[in-house]
């Protein structure tokens, strides 16, 4: 098993590589720059605005369909019809929902117009994720890998054009943007509708009163998680618009910073996507989880140290790299949200088991208080202190969602964690910081820096015995998963 999600983990990071990274820092910096902090600071609310509400249009169907296909594949021709039936139901009444609060908020004109626009991508984005869980789910994660990567590989070729050629003609405007992404969701979810169609090998439009109460009342945990999650997540640009006097400002300048950490959580959320299916059936089939559950923390932990540190000493310069205004404030965000991408990493693994284990009401407990730390933080800090007060809200809600999952994995699957692992973790974090830091003066180019940092907390990780050698050459032998 460790093979397999190593050698399905190599390709799906290859694969995000080549596109994402271009996508988030070529074509999103570019259309901020473009556009300016006013006008993105707009759009980019209004996106978190519109997936607040994202839990009525997936009602945590897509967790529970990938766990559920994973588990019983031979259930996908029984249940594709019927969720994909009550996922059109759940979309008419997401943008009844949206739009309801948008005018007791107060949005109007221009921004209801874009608000519609950013509704219908959020829907064509659930009906992806949800497609795409159904591949997942089979195991076929080369499929889910292109995938992944194929509406964002759209987007960078129409933005590209819109940006870059005098094709549109004109100023770019940030409607193009939206525009640029509603094509691109929308042929990648004609792709996944037809490659899950032919597993399924049965489709019909029907309402199913039955199923759809079923599918309702089995998921409605993973809904509430979603939910949760969705609001100390994306609650805080939200709030920021709202609280602060310069607010569409002060949201361009966090989304600056958070578009780095989105950029980085890439290789979480990889993470999570593989590890789902594979610890809901490992689960099923009880089979030990400890040193697998140690190898995928090992693998997403080492290199989010490495690019934690790289942040934090040279954030300026990434910003000045970036960016062409509003350096100094974008990078002090940066850096509290960086550290922060720490305790992301931690969630991505152990909040994973526990929904794949189906431990639900203690994952919600866990979001319902992070919720309430995370919004009652935005409510103090943010006035004052505006993007980086937003930050450091979120800074505390994940280190701790993150410490509370790991006590609870640590309760329910009785895994032990040694003082001498303990120690070794100690050993890699200090001596790689220590190591980052004696070292910039060394460095006129921090991307030179940036490599060495890099290549430091591997070595590290292999002399404190975090990884080992054996290990490494074992997971590439032609041995049987």
């Amino acid at each position: 098993m460790k093979r397999k999600f190593v050698k399905n983990l190599l390709f799906v990071v290859i694969l995000n590589l080549l596109i994402k990274p271009f996508w988030i820092l070529g074509i999103d910096v570019a259309v901020q720059n473009e556009v300016g902090d006013e006008q993105y600071g707009l759009y980019y609310h209004l996106f978190s605005f519109s997936i607040l509400l994202n839990i009525v249009l997936d009602f945590g169907i897509t967790n529970y369909n990938n766990r559920n296909i994973a588990q019983h594949s031979h259930m996908l021709s029984r249940y594709f019809s019927g969720i994909f039936n009550v996922k059109i139901l759940l979309s008419l009444i997401y943008m009844a929902v949206t739009f309801i609060v948008a005018l007791m908020v107060g949005y109007k004109g221009k921004e209801l117009w874009l608000l519609f626009i950013l509704g219908i991508n959020q829907i064509l984005s659930s009906f992806i994720l949800y497609l795409r869980s159904n591949i997942s789910g089979l195991h076929l994660f080369k499929t889910d890998g292109l995938l992944s990567v194929l509406d964002r590989g759209l987007m960078i070729i129409l933005c590209s054009i819109l940006l870059w050629s005098s094709i549109a003609g004109g100023n770019f405007q940030i409607e193009w943007f939206i525009y640029a992404q509603f094509w691109a969701y929308f042929f990648t979810a004609i792709i996944a509708f037809i490659l899950v169609l032919n597993k399924a090998k049965h489709f019909v439009i029907k309402a199913d009163f039955r199923l759809f109460k079923i599918i309702l009342k089995e998921s409605l945990p993973f809904a509430l998680l979603v939910l949760l999650m969705s609001f100390y997540y994306r609650l805080d640009s939200v709030m920021i618009d709202l609280l602060h006097v310069d607010g569409e400002k002060e949201v361009g300048t966090y989304a600056r910073a958070y578009r780095l950490l989105e950029a980085f959580n890439m290789l979480g959320f990889l993470f999570a996507g593989l590890l789902l299916p594979i610890f809901s059936r490992m689960i099923k089939k009880n089979q030990l989880i400890d040193k697998f559950l140690n190898t995928a923390f090992n693998l997403l932990f080492i290199p989010a140290m490495a690019l934690c540190s790289i942040s934090v000493i040279h954030a300026y310069d990434i910003m000045d790299l970036l960016y062409h205004e509003n350096i100094n404030k974008s990078s002090e965000v940066f850096i509290v949200l960086m550290i922060s991408f720490i305790a992301i990493a931690m969630t991505y693994i152990y909040g994973t088991l526990l929904t794949a284990n189906g431990s639900l009401k203690q994952l919600n407990f866990i979001a319902l208080i992070g919720f309430i730390i995370n919004f009652g933080l935005n409510f103090w800090l943010i006035p004052s202190k505006g993007a980086y007060g937003a930050a450091i809200a979120t800074l505390i809600t994940q280190f701790f969602v993150s410490v509370s999952q790991v006590i609870i994995v640590k309760k329910l699957f009785k895994i032990q964690f040694p003082l001498r692992l303990l120690f070794r973790y100690v050993l890699f974090v200090l001596f790689g910081i220590f190591i980052s830091y004696i070292t910039i003066d060394f460095f006129e180019n921090f991307v030179m820096h940036a490599i060495v940092i890099s290549i430091v907390f591997g070595v590290l990780a292999l002399l404190v015995g975090l990884i080992q050698k054996a290990q490494i050459v074992a997971l590439f032998q032609k041995s049987s998963d």
